[in-house]
């Protein structure tokens, strides 16, 4: 998976764990949540996702890519952006009052705000890629400790 889309992944997910019952939302609130999808490229982040997921799949099951299509069909129908979109909305209308809703929009609409849209994506690589580097590193120390169990 491209770790460019992962920061939308943990977002989207992070939200998908919130309840999902209809709220009783404003227009404003709803025009709001509209808003900040737009200003954090939600839609595109799902389908970077999506492409992802087919990617992975078609790579770890190369059998799959001669149904490929059957494959992004079938990930567009149950995660894609028009799959997702709505209920979506509905967890961020729970999570997020209006006025929290205003505020992220006027963050992610400063030009602060969408520079971290755009290198949030290469510092998580970044984090990713040193937390990888240490654990290699001391992976020693691991199978010690591993050995040392074994031995009692």
């Amino acid at each position: 998976m491209n770790f460019r889309t992962l920061p939308g992944l943990l977002a989207f997910l992070l939200v998908f764990a919130c309840s999902t019952g209809l709220s009783a939302a404003s227009g404003s609130q709803r025009q709001a949540v509209a808003r900040l999808f737009e200003l954090t490229h939600m839609q595109r982040l799902i389908e970077e996702s999506v492409d992802g997921v087919l990617a992975l799949q078609v790579a770890q099951n190369p059998a799959l890519a001669e149904h490929k299509e059957a494959l992004r069909a079938f990930l567009e129908k149950y995660i894609g952006w028009q799959s997702l979109k709505d209920a979506l909305e509905e967890m961020y209308l729970q999570a997020f009052t209006e006025t929290e809703l205003n505020e992220m929009n006027a963050f992610y609409s400063s030009p602060t705000g969408q520079k971290v849209l755009q290198r949030l994506p290469e510092l998580v690589q970044q984090r990713n890629q040193l937390a990888m580097q240490r654990l290699q590193e001391h992976i020693g120390e691991l199978q010690q400790e591993i050995n040392a169990g074994a031995g009692k």
